[in-house]
């Protein structure tokens, strides 16, 4: 059995007080990381989304990022990630191919407006039945109207949970194709791939007693994903 989750949850008993991710004036440490991701999984049980449903999620790289990743994970589901550039028709596009039933979208900017393009794509998808809008502020209300907050939704949750026990060949993630020949294609990679990349990405750095990792490269693409956020979360590293 293997989820790529489990990474976190060693982390998170092995040095449960370092810190974990940075961002900005806001940390978390592996213990409260792992108590958000273990909220989020129980929001997904709680809507009937688990083992292989498919989550899509919008996020640019902030603290919630890793959190609702890893509790999709959690939560034996596959994580959808959308490139935070994408327009309405695009994220639309993506939710119906992947079949994701659950969207975690970021509310975005006034320059970039990705939570009012994600509820609109997220409207338009039928087999996508819940949506849930990442303030920047997670004490903030929903600025998107109609839509409800992630940490509305989480409200009342449990932060125990015990990780759906995945087989190594399940699918974890689908990370989708540029379409520069066509639409988009979605390459499904299996827990094995993506903990097996993360702990050679991990090897090849070497021991040491406390990695930074310093993350400018999306998370929603497979590099950040894999060699920073993933190869960063085992005991002796941190992502800021």
């Amino acid at each position: 059995m293997l989820n790529l989750a489990v990474m976190l949850e060693d982390s998170a008993r092995a040095v449960p007080d370092r810190i974990a991710v940075v961002a900005g004036d806001r940390t978390l440490t592996y213990a409260q990381l792992n108590a958000a991701a273990n909220q989020v999984a129980n929001l997904l049980i709680s809507r009937g989304i688990g083992c292989g449903d498919k989550v899509a999620l919008s996020c640019p790289n902030v603290l919630q990022f890793p959190v609702v990743y890893y509790g999709i994970l959690k939560a034996g589901a596959v994580v959808v990630p959308v490139n935070v550039l994408l327009k309405r028709r695009e994220i639309s596009y993506q939710l119906a191919d992947s079949d994701s039933r659950a969207y975690f979208c970021f509310e975005g900017t006034p320059d970039l407006p990705l939570g009012q393009e994600g509820w609109a794509a997220f409207k338009e998808s039928e087999g996508c039945t819940d949506f849930f809008l990442i303030t920047a502020d997670p004490a903030a209300t929903s600025p998107v109207s109609g839509t409800e907050s992630l940490a509305n939704a989480l409200e009342g949750h449990s932060v125990e949970f015990a990780p759906w026990l995945t087989e190594p060949d399940d699918t974890a993630v689908i990370l989708y194709t540029s379409g520069t020949t066509g639409e988009p294609k979605g390459a499904e990679l299996t827990h094995a791939n993506m903990a097996l990349n993360a702990l050679t990405c991990h090897l090849m750095f070497g021991e040491v007693e406390h990695d930074v990792h310093l993350v400018t490269l999306p998370l929603f693409h497979s590099f950040g994903q894999t060699v920073q956020m993933n190869a960063g979360l085992p005991p002796l590293t941190s992502m800021s």
